[in-house]
């Protein structure tokens, strides 16, 4: 419903919805003003979206979409923990880590970590944990809720669910999140294991971090919007810092964005598997991977050698890093283990990693954590075009990193409203930036970190490059509607534009794919052309970029499109941004 639509028209609205529509109410989001309805019978989902967008007090309508498993299923037969060990060690065993033979130095990383007390929850958005399985049990890795008293039908700590003690299943709605798919599991014990050694004997370490098992995905591997909208939620509401999402399919939903958009403004960072069908998710999105919210960050997989999977999915701008994902050795049902390959198990690698630099630094936020690991990562030249970060992963980097700075709380709002140039008064889209400012760090330990890892990157002249990399960095194609087309980060920053000899000093009030909304008290002429001057981060090279004064009637205010920049151009920005990740 419409944000001014209040709770007695809210009422009326559901009345009706049921009289003539022929619709129930199945549950409702108070938070935002959201809520599910079953049809009757007798009428089609499309023809009943379509009679709800025309209601005056409807935002949005949509569909209770489907989404899937991001893996190609179990490789072989489960094993023993021992046939697990005897397999890693007839292999060779691996140098680093023997999950995965990519060395993503995992185990240096396990040596530089504190001795602290932190424990980040991660919430494992799956088809379940086998919580029974001996190395959550003997690790103690499993979440708690401490707040509810187990086996006695009350709600104890009034968060809505009854006798959740260990998670939830949304999937079939009770509070048993068990595994019945092995895909969860499997997930579960990759982010465990990236954090330590799953493998050990005669006995598991005591885990440093927790797994919420929430539920949402059936028997046979798929899910609903409305039931992932749930977990989503109740990780939020319960206290995880990393939600893993090994899950995805090709509808946008609006109201899976608008849970996430909650996760983000409550500091919490979105893993979300890229995808297996070798598509390029720049011209064929993959959601919730495909989510331009800053917290959200998605994984492409790589085989042992670095090289991107034959199955994963890409996209130079819209997949932020890879992982590990190719035959990949963790946890199964029933005290086994077993290999599986997929960015469903690219993703959790991340989310484990996510997870180690909590402990170290707890108050890192999503839109800071996705800096961290697309900056503090390997390159790998295959990956160049494939990934925006063109790395793999790299746990000792990153660690070390957080280690050795501080990071502050700063995180950009982000609304998911039209931009200056999406609403059509602007002339038209398709062509324009937006940016990623990452957080002030502090050298506290003397490490070489780079120079640019010690400053505040502004909007001014000598940091535009930064969010000019998006300018050819994405040029997708657009399924969805104007409205949704642009979501807008609102900033204020300071910007140098050369127009006609003078140098005008403005503020860019908003940034979007549409273009950058500038503010200034000297006169632009609508339509002109505009130069900006860009100076690389050293002061050896000066390029420049032209874009086109528009004006919108609607915001009463001037914007700069910026379209077609000269391949030089793009060619140099490429190299001054290539440690840079990009909110896209």
């Amino acid at each position: 419903m419409k944000d001014n639509v209040g709770e007695s028209k809210t009422h009326q609205f559901i009345g009706k919805a049921s009289l003539s529509h022929k619709m129930s109410l199945k549950r409702s989001w108070r938070r935002f003003n959201m809520h599910q309805f079953k049809l009757q019978g007798g009428k089609s989902v499309e023809d009943a979206v379509n009679d709800m967008l025309l209601d005056p007090d409807v935002e949005f309508a949509e569909p209770n979409y489907i989404f899937e498993k991001q893996s190609a299923g179990i490789e072989g037969a489960p094993m023993s923990a021992m046939e697990a060990i005897d397999a890693v060690n007839a292999m060779g065993g691996a140098d680093s880590f023997n999950q995965t033979a990519a060395d993503i130095n995992v185990e240096e990383a396990w040596a530089e970590m504190s001795s602290n007390s932190n424990v980040p929850i991660v919430a494992i958005i799956d088809s379940g944990v086998d919580y029974n399985h001996y190395v959550f049990v003997e690790s103690g890795a499993i979440w708690k809720n401490e707040d509810e008293i187990p086996g006695n039908g009350i709600d104890d700590d009034g968060n809505g669910y009854i006798d959740d003690v260990r998670g939830w299943n949304f999937a079939y709605n009770n509070n048993d999140p068990m595994d019945d798919d092995n895909h969860g599991t499997h997930v579960a014990g990759i982010v465990l294991g990236t954090t330590q050694d799953i493998l050990k004997n005669p006995s598991v370490d005591p885990a440093k971090i927790r797994i919420m098992p929430l539920k949402f995905l059936d028997q046979y591997g798929s899910g609903s919007t409305s039931d992932a909208i749930e977990a989503i939620n109740y990780a939020v509401n319960n206290g995880a810092s990393v939600i893993n999402n090994s899950w995805g399919g090709t509808s946008f939903s609006q109201s899976l964005q608008d849970a996430i958009l909650t996760a983000y403004n409550h500091g919490l960072t979105f893993v979300a598997a890229a995808g297996n069908a070798t598509n390029n998710n720049d011209e064929s999105p993959i959601y919730p991977a495909n989510y331009t919210i800053p917290n959200v960050i998605s994984i492409a997989a790589t085989n042992y050698s670095d090289s991107l999977a034959s199955f994963s999915n890409y996209g130079s701008s819209t997949v932020h890093v890879a992982s590990p994902g190719v035959s990949i050795l963790s946890t199964l049902p029933n005290d086994s283990f077993g290999y599986s390959s997929g960015t469903s198990m690219a993703a959790p690698f991340v989310s484990g990693l996510a997870a180690m630099l909590l402990r170290e630094q707890p108050d890192i936020n999503g839109y800071q954590m996705k800096g961290v690991v697309f900056d503090y990562s390997y390159g790998v030249g295959g990956l160049y075009g494939k990934v925006a970060s063109q790395s793999r992963i790299d746990a000792l980097k990153a660690i070390q990193f957080v280690q050795d700075n501080n990071l502050d709380a700063y995180q950009p709002e982000w609304t998911g409203s039209r931009s200056l140039a999406a609403d059509g008064s602007a002339g038209g889209g398709g062509c324009g930036m937006i940016a990623k400012v990452l957080s002030k760090h502090n050298n506290k330990n003397g490490r070489n970190t780079p120079p640019w890892g010690q400053t505040t990157l502004l909007l001014s002249i000598l940091f535009a490059p930064l969010i000019m990399m998006n300018i050819l960095r994405i040029r997708r194609k657009r399924i969805l509607d104007n409205r949704r087309q642009f979501p807008r980060y609102n900033i204020e920053s300071e910007v140098k534009i050369n127009v006609g000899g003078r140098q005008l000093v403005g503020q860019v009030s908003s940034l979007s794919l549409g273009g950058a909304r500038i503010d200034t008290e000297a006169l632009l002429e609508d339509g002109g052309v505009v130069t900006l001057s860009i100076e690389s981060p050293d002061g050896k090279q000066q390029i420049q970029v032209e874009g086109r004064v528009v004006w919108s009637e609607e915001k009463k205010a001037y914007g700069v499109q910026f379209c077609d920049a000269k391949d030089d151009a793009l060619a140099a920005i490429g190299g001054w941004t290539k440690r840079f990740g990009i909110a896209d």
